[in-house]
């Protein structure tokens, strides 16, 4: 059994709502000087034949944001497993998005044709004087029905 301690109610209390409260599910992945915070709707969860948005929260080393503005960005979608030299099944358009606190960065929507694996893969150059250097970043997603 333990005692709890003046002082230490509130830290308890904290401790317990952040246990209760929901956590949104984000993908963090690193290709150089970039990093990029994934999500999916809903919840990482897409559903077959339904429009999903993915969206994209690209960082340079240190924090500082990149915009969709300054990056020569394409998402491919693959199924999994794919050969290495496979086509994409879709290439949507990216567009810049607000999602959460993210501003003005990468987004798309998809519909996923069958129920499976898939690969997105988000691949960038620096443009307008940006400075990064040229990343690919991949992200599996599994998608129901």
């Amino acid at each position: 059994m333990f005692r709890l301690i003046p002082g230490q109610n509130l830290a308890l209390l904290f401790l317990c709502a952040l246990i209760a409260t929901p956590v949104a599910a984000h993908t963090v992945e690193v290709s150089g000087d970039v990093a990029a915070t994934f999500h999916i709707t809903p919840n990482h969860n897409p559903k077959v034949g339904k429009p999903t948005q993915a969206w994209f929260a690209l960082t340079r080393k240190g924090g500082q944001p990149i915009p969709l503005s300054q990056c020569n960005c394409q998402l491919s979608v693959y199924s999994k497993p794919h050969a290495q030299n496979a086509q994409p099944l879709i290439t949507p358009p990216l567009r810049a998005i607000t999602a959460e606190q993210y501003r003005e960065i990468p987004g798309a929507e998809i519909v996923f044709p069958k129920v499976g694996a898939y690969e997105l893969e988000l691949r960038g150059t620096a443009k307008n004087g940006a400075r990064f250097r040229p990343f690919t970043l991949k992200y599996t997603v599994n998608v129901g029905s």
